[in-house]
């Protein structure tokens, strides 16, 4: 199982070669805003762990066990954006909140948001209800 630190490089890295068809190590180090020489160290661990292939100076490719999990991390993060923004999170707070407590929920934890989310956007009026019972405690 990847770390905390190693998902977020496996996250950005699929982000990227979604977005941009390629990934460089100034490209993850600029979304990450860390260091190039961070990168490099990063991404040696995550060839030789598999999530990747890496060949210094022509760049990176994720290996089919690094894409499933960056689709899944990817999903995760996209997913309790849309629970925080349904609980009412303030827009301001949801990519800090999220980023504070993706890597701290269990899978299971993150099916059963998901689970929630699905119920709230099938049924529309508990958002409303929600909404209502919110304006309430800020008066």
């Amino acid at each position: 199982m990847p770390t905390p630190s190693m998902e977020d490089y496996i996250e950005q890295i699929y982000l990227l070669i979604d977005n941009k068809g390629y990934a460089r190590v100034s490209d993850i180090a600029d979304a990450l805003s860390v260091h190039p020489s961070s990168v490099t160290k990063m991404v040696q661990k995550l060839d030789k762990d598999e999530y990747l292939v890496y060949e210094k100076y022509r760049g990176l490719v994720l290996t089919k066990k690094g894409t499933k999990i960056g689709k899944r991390l990817v999903y995760r993060h996209e997913l309790l954006e849309q629970f925080l923004q349904i609980i009412g999170v303030k827009d301001e707070n949801i990519y800090t909140d999220v980023e504070g407590i993706e890597h701290h929920l269990s899978w299971n934890s993150i099916d059963r948001i998901g689970d929630l989310v699905q119920m709230f956007e099938n049924r529309p009026e508990l958002i409303k209800e929600l909404r209502s019972l919110q304006e309430k405690e800020e008066l």
